[in-house]
């Protein structure tokens, strides 16, 4: 999976803010990308609850926004979601490092707790989700995000391993 792929993805979806908690999981292949890039305007916060706040801002000002950040923010963040995306019913659009998973396992199966509830939570919360590995699953990301926005709703993208910074990598 590479971190262009997963940008160029983005700029299909016409997102244009990437709202960003750094992420030791996408830092090198996508966070890192996405400061050096012209089309995308990167919003660097310090909590990922004010990242939901922001990119409901910007929906309702006709923009579309991505909040990426890691599991453990997403934990934290909870609460503001379900206010926010999922009872005021927003278009609160995550792309989430699934910090500490192992490769090929899917987040459920992992040895890790804090990777492995994530997908049991949303399923109760009743928000989208969509687990992104591999370089066919780069593709999920853009239909989401369209998603996301028609139907006014959360939608949360997985990524399961650290993307890689190479544009010609697979």
């Amino acid at each position: 999976m590479r971190g262009a792929a997963i940008i160029a993805e983005l700029k299909k979806a016409r997102v244009e803010f990437v709202v960003a908690v750094p992420d030791i999981v996408t830092s090198d292949g996508l966070l890192w990308p996405l400061s050096q890039d012209a089309d995308i305007r990167l919003v660097r916060i310090c909590k990922e609850d004010e990242g939901i706040a922001i990119c409901t801002g910007l929906a309702f000002s006709g923009r579309r926004a991505v909040l990426l950040i890691q599991q453990t923010g997403l934990l934290d963040s909870i609460n503001a979601l379900r206010a926010v995306g999922v009872e005021y019913e927003q278009p609160v659009v995550m792309l989430v490092g699934l910090q500490g998973k192992e490769p090929d396992i899917a987040p459920r199966q992992s040895a890790r707790y804090g990777v492995r509830i994530v997908e049991p939570i949303l399923e109760a919360m009743g928000v989208a989700h969509f687990w992104i590995e591999h370089a066919p699953d780069e593709r999920e990301i853009a239909p989401a995000i369209g998603r996301a926005y028609e139907t006014s709703s959360p939608v949360c993208l997985l990524i399961g391993q650290p993307p890689s910074a190479e544009s010609g990598a697979a």
